[in-house]
């Protein structure tokens, strides 16, 4: 466990490798990527003096997603971090992992595409993260604000994982996972036990990953997204800001949500009466939350960094609404809050 008794000066990268091991993370497989990289180098060098901790460089990123796959199967928890191309590259065993419900835990500090592209920023895999791969979405997406969050969002990754046996990604960013910030990280719960997949039972364990027909598949997908619908409610995490009074609401996440809250204090200031919504849990999103804070709004504001990924999001969970939904989106790039109040009152 870390050290929870002093302030500690940590980047988000940082504080995700703290968090993957107080929840209990045994090994990572993983292959350097920018800006995900000082995860891997992280995990690395704290595993020179904890040997309980174990780690393989992989040739890919295809590699370094099935390598978690393979230790689930044994009851490791294994998690991977990534980013961008990297991230494309493991939609196969994500799919296979939503398939076969193994709950894989991956960090993805998202960065600008195409491919390259740029790698300091972005919010442009929400899609990748939920909906990527030949499957259904059958996946748990949180989104994190802050270098504190960094660290109790990967605590609460694994526990979700492995609590629902849903593959469960945290969404950071470049500028997060190397800005540093004084933090004071909580004293962690006890985390969820692992229990090995592929058991020593008297019938063997048979992980079906190849159907012959349409209707068995069919059959399991059912049973899968049942199970789905029914923790959804269990899952989500939403904060709201500012909201008494309010007639705009600003809906936001991840560090876009950060400069969006100054905003709303700055429009305040100026007597707009603006609030803010701000997903936690992207994918299943708190809907019954977001809808809760509509009371007396007149309009909404979705601000990201893609364009509208996560405003159809927003749209799909609040059809049918009458509330007009302007749409202020800055692919790849950040926002600072004069900005956002700024395009907030073109619209008043």
């Amino acid at each position: 466990m870390t050290n929870k008794n002093a302030k500690q000066l940590l980047t988000g990268n940082e504080a995700a490798v703290l968090g993957a091991i107080d929840a209990g993370a045994e090994i990572m497989f993983g292959y350097p990527i920018t800006p995900a990289t000082e995860i891997l180098e992280g995990w690395i060098k704290t595993a020179q003096t904890n040997k309980n901790l174990k780690y393989l460089q992989t040739e890919d990123e295809t590699s370094a997603g099935f390598g978690v796959v393979g230790a689930i199967a044994a009851g490791v928890k294994s998690f991977t971090a990534s980013a961008g191309p990297g991230h494309v590259l493991m939609q196969d065993p994500l799919s296979m992992a939503e398939n076969l419900r193994l709950p894989f835990v991956g960090i993805m500090m998202q960065r600008g595409g195409p491919s390259t592209g740029t790698v300091n920023f972005s919010q442009q895999e929400l899609n990748l993260a939920a909906f990527g791969g030949n499957g259904d979405g059958l996946r748990i997406v949180y989104s994190a604000s802050n270098v504190e969050e960094m660290y109790k969002l990967t605590l609460l990754a694994f526990d979700t994982a492995w609590k629902y046996m849903f593959p469960t990604i945290l969404l950071g960013d470049g500028y997060l996972g190397k800005m540093r910030s004084t933090v004071n990280l909580p004293k962690p719960i006890r985390p969820i036990k692992s229990h090995k997949i592929l058991a020593e039972l008297k019938t063997p364990t048979h992980l079906r990953n190849c159907y012959s027909s349409e209707e068995d598949f069919g059959l399991r997908l059912k049973q899968n997204i049942g199970e789905w619908k029914k923790i959804k409610s269990k899952i989500v995490l939403s904060e709201r800001h500012n909201l008494k009074g309010a007639k705009y609401l600003i809906v936001s996440h991840g560090l876009v949500a950060e400069a969006c809250r100054d905003a709303v204090n700055l429009l305040r200031e100026q007597k707009v009466s603006v609030g803010l919504f701000r997903a936690i849990s992207l994918h299943p999103l708190d809907t019954l939350a977001l809808t809760k804070s509509l009371s007396g709004i007149k309009k909404i504001f979705v601000v990201e960094s893609s364009l509208n990924q996560f405003s159809r999001v927003i749209k799909y969970e609040l059809y049918p609404n009458n509330i007009p939904i302007v749409e202020i989106s800055r692919p790849a790039q950040g926002f600072t809050p004069d900005e956002i109040a700024l395009n907030i009152k073109k619209y008043l």
